[in-house]
């Protein structure tokens, strides 16, 4: 059965712990989308306003995950992250041109693929340990794709007069980004949503 863009999701829905719309057949409503693009907006802000050098190398997905994944407890639809995605890419960029601190190419990567990749994981999830699981694999894709693109630069160099060399900044992120974002994930699906999602929900 095809299952339409921006219907309701039940899988969320249930288990979701706020106060979350439940009627599967409820069209969307504008409330709705402007709390999505707020999550998006959220989630870049976050990543300039809470910038603080712990010394953790892809720590910062954090402030990605959390957001968006409050966006999805409060609206569970298909296709929200899709949404939260190009809130929080559009913001990230005015932000960067405005000369914000903290939103370098890999927090850039990280806002505009966490959305749609937790869309992906989810998008037949019902309840339980998928829940979490396609959380916490979002969270780390999003990690491993910021990952990657900070490593080309090194490679080439471009960054070798303000960063850390290669050589000794890839055996540490290459443990810390995965982990991180592993964690982000499944840090923000224990806090919004519910292990066991209601029985009438999630049937």
């Amino acid at each position: 059965m095809r299952t339409a863009v921006m219907s309701v999701h039940p899988g969320l829905a249930g288990a979701s712990r706020l106060p979350a719309i439940r009627e599967e057949g409820r069209p969307l409503q504008l409330v709705e989308l402007l709390l999505l693009v707020g999550a998006g907006v959220t989630a870049a802000l976050a990543c300039v306003l809470l910038d603080r050098n712990i010394g953790v190398p892809g720590h910062k997905i954090i402030c990605v995950v959390l957001p968006m994944a409050f966006g999805l407890a409060m609206a569970p639809r298909r296709a929200a992250g899709v949404v939260m995605g190009v809130g929080a890419l559009g913001s990230g960029l005015a932000l960067k041109v405005g000369g914000a601190p903290g939103l370098g190419l890999g927090a850039l990567v990280s806002l505009t693929l966490t959305g749609p990749l937790l869309d992906l994981a989810l998008w037949r999830v019902r309840r339980g340990w998928r829940l979490y699981l396609g959380f916490a694999l979002a969270g780390l894709g999003a990690n491993l794709a910021a990952l990657a693109v900070r490593v080309g630069p090194k490679l080439a160099g471009v960054d070798h007069a303000i960063g850390r060399p290669l050589a000794v900044w890839l055996p540490r992120a290459g443990i810390t980004y995965p982990v991180c974002g592993l964690l982000a994930g499944l840090l923000s699906a224990l806090l919004w949503f519910q292990f066991s999602a209601r029985e009438t929900d999630a049937t």
